[in-house]
């Protein structure tokens, strides 16, 4: 192979596979330098901390013309991919008493779970410093449909999902409450790369970590006001426009450099933040005395998430367990060879699954029906102990009420 086409493939493989290496500060702090201004984002109410800001009541009222609303939504994309990376919209709800409704719902929620010892796990903070609702969105609608249907009847959150992810998207929710003196999380990235190690990051081409931020739309609805000492969350602007952002999220450099340079905007009850999931944030350091700072975490998905075909992947594992052990016995299958079976086979993802019964203790994700496969043939479990751990980690995925 010649100089100039080995330098090609080199090139072109650092390209396609981004690596920790590749990330460097400068490179980082560049794609911060960009001014928000309201020249470039006409239809914002104002800038504060380089973070755009929208009345909710001007919104409303530029959606009832569809021209408008249309120019609205278009705004909003550009800020979430290429400006700032995120906005807020004071008044969010235009009358909060549906936010109040579904706070005294979400209250009853947490005692309950405190009276159960159930609740707590944190992706990205120690568990049980905060009070966490798993799956808010399908307790409160359980709970009180009627609250439901008044809180989720909210023009914002729809045209603010459609701006990012067209239309059929769908929500989930988890209520995060920051006790007093509850510390900071640690910043990061958010679903779905920003759930994975570095080592499984890395296994992605660059264009999946491109892609990954337009499957999922972040968004925050405050359940109380919001001043900074409450610790609402931390933001850096822009950060969502630096590619290999994912790798660098654990390194010590770039999490200084957040500490050191994040913006923090405070909040009324009633108001909402939506963000990209790439861009650089975490939750405050609630320094209030009595403050118990309720949010409503939104997390919009994509329709176009999903395979084609409805596929149970726990039955075909149950059933290609056997035979991958008898085949690696005799010689006919190599390592390499029963992992590309397993990959074909089981759920490579742990989710979507039930945070209540599988939450993420000890990591950022639960083990997947891929790991626990390869758990079990390392190990060599029994057909039937991997059997029963396959239901177990099935039941786990799930919403029922019957163990099996």
């Amino acid at each position: 192979m010649s100089r100039t086409a080995h330098d090609r493939v080199s090139a072109r493989s650092s390209r396609v596979w981004l690596t920790p290496e590749q990330c460097r500060l400068s490179d980082f702090v560049a794609e911060l330098n960009a001014q928000t201004t309201l020249a470039d984002y006409p239809l914002a109410q104002k800038i504060e901390s380089n973070v755009l800001v929208y009345d909710g009541d001007s919104a409303r009222a530029a959606a009832l013309t569809p021209a408008t609303r249309k120019a609205l939504l278009a705004e909003w994309a550009e800020a979430l991919m290429q400006g700032p990376g995120i906005i807020v919209l004071s008044k969010a709800f235009a009358d909060v008493a549906p936010v109040d409704e579904a706070t005294r719902v979400f209250q009853s929620l947490i005692q309950a779970q405190q009276l159960a010892g159930t609740g707590g796990s944190d992706h990205f903070a120690k568990p049980g410093a905060n009070d966490r609702i798993w799956n808010a969105l399908e307790k409160l609608c359980l709970y009180d449909p009627a609250v439901f249907a008044a809180y989720y009847s909210n023009d914002i959150i729809a045209m603010v999902s459609e701006a990012w992810l067209g239309v059929d998207y769908q929500i989930t929710s988890q209520v995060n409450v920051v006790n007093p003196g509850g510390a900071a999380q640690s910043a990061h990235r958010d679903y779905h790369l920003g759930f994975q190690t570095p080592e499984k990051m890395a296994r992605f081409p660059a264009h999946v970590h491109r892609l990954s931020p337009a499957l999922t739309l972040q968004g925050a609805v405050a359940h109380c006001d919001m001043p900074v000492e409450t610790g609402p969350t931390l933001y850096l602007p822009y950060s969502q426009r630096y590619e290999p952002g994912y790798l660098a999220m654990g390194n010590p450099v770039f999490s200084d450099y957040f500490d050191h340079h994040h913006v923090q905007l405070p909040l009324t009850k009633g108001d909402a933040v939506f963000f990209n999931p790439a861009l650089f944030h975490a939750a405050g350091h609630n320094r209030s005395k009595d403050v118990r700072r309720m949010a409503n975490l939104l997390q919009v998905s994509s329709a176009y998430g999903r395979a084609m075909e409805s596929v149970d992947r726990t039955r075909m594992s149950a059933a290609l367990y056997p035979a991958l052990r008898a085949l690696l016995a005799n010689g006919r299958l190599t390592a390499g060879g029963c992992a590309n079976a397993i990959a074909a086979c089981a759920q490579g993802y742990a989710f979507p699954t039930n945070l209540d019964r599988n939450p993420p203790v000890g990591g950022l994700a639960p083990q997947s029906q891929q790991d626990l496969m390869h758990q079990a043939i390392h190990e060599a479990w029994q057909d039937d102990i991997f059997g029963d751990a396959l239901k177990r980690q099935a039941w786990c995925n799930l919403t029922g009420e019957e163990n099996p």
